[in-house]
């Protein structure tokens, strides 16, 4: 079987909002009194804010009735959309619109993938929409990666059989919920956090249609 779709995390492949969401949390926790080591927010990659919070109050050794972690959600990302509304097409990581055009122009169909709520906002204001078939985020699937939902969802919005889709990642989490669909994975970032993808390079930069369908 070979390439009939490519599947996109959106926060660290597309675009770099890890940082906003590093700041925010990164607030969020001084306001409570403590902080946090980048190395600990590496954990925070490609999971969903509910357990990101836990983590992060864990971490301070504070604990709160759910009633008030829900409003620390809340708050934080009421922070993070306010930085994330300033973003740009600037912002879009190299190799981004290369690879979706080349994609676009091959007739291989694209979705997003993403544990994000706010990827729409993030995706109209970098310009990135139109490149999108389907978009699977937050507000479709409540599963966590390495849950495969999210990218079965997807599959299934595109019409694809799961095995026929390449998905790209930037957290080993995203890459074991590839796994777990049957898809390819193919890793953004680090080998030794990455290891599991068919395939890790360290941005779009390096992927070409090529490359990606010799996977099959």
């Amino acid at each position: 079987m070979g390439l009939e779709a490519c599947l996109f995390d959106l926060d660290g492949v597309l675009v770099d909002t890890a940082k906003y969401h590093y700041l925010a949390w990164k607030q969020l926790a001084n306001s409570l009194g403590f902080d946090f080591s980048e190395e600990e927010n590496e954990q925070l990659k490609g999971i969903s804010r509910v357990e990101s919070l836990r983590k992060i109050l864990a971490w301070g050794g504070v604990d709160f009735p759910q009633e008030r972690q829900d409003e620390l959600a809340v708050l934080k990302n009421g922070w993070y959309v306010e930085m994330i509304s300033e973003m740009t097409a600037n912002e879009v990581l190299p190799g981004s619109i290369k690879l979706l055009e080349e994609l676009k122009s091959n007739h291989i169909k694209i979705g997003l993938g993403s544990a994000s709520k706010n990827a729409k906002l993030i995706l109209d204001n970098t310009g990135l929409t139109p490149y999108f078939d389907a978009l699977v985020d937050g507000n479709i699937v409540n599963k966590s990666k390495p849950d495969p939902a999210v990218f079965l969802k997807g599959a299934e919005l595109l019409n694809v059989d799961p095995k026929s889709c390449v998905v790209f990642e930037d957290a080993s989490a995203g890459v074991e919920a590839a796994l777990r669909a049957e898809m390819k994975a193919i890793g953004i970032g680090a080998e030794k956090d990455l290891g599991k993808a068919h395939l890790v390079v360290s941005d779009l930069t390096h992927i070409d249609l090529k490359t990606i369908q010799n996977l099959f």
